[in-house]
């Protein structure tokens, strides 16, 4: 996986500096607790904030936090 990233990276020209093991457990949070299809739209977002300047760990932690509580709309 690691020259998987860093190819793409790479190709998009983007910096390679990713914390692949806190992406990976936001999207096992986000799979488990809500829904699989939920998984690669709420990484996107994570990593749109993330270019708009939000801290990668706070924003997982958020995500996180929400998946842990998330009951579904009524």
């Amino acid at each position: 996986m690691d020259e998987w990233i860093e190819t793409v990276c790479l190709e998009l020209g983007i910096s390679g500096d990713v914390d692949i093991p806190v992406i990976l457990d936001t999207a096992r949070e986000v799979a488990h607790r809500v829904e699989r299809r939920a998984t690669p739209v709420t990484t996107f977002l994570m990593g749109y904030a993330v270019a708009q300047g939000k801290d990668p760990q706070v924003c997982a932690e958020q995500i996180q936090a929400l998946a842990r509580g998330w009951l579904g709309t009524p």
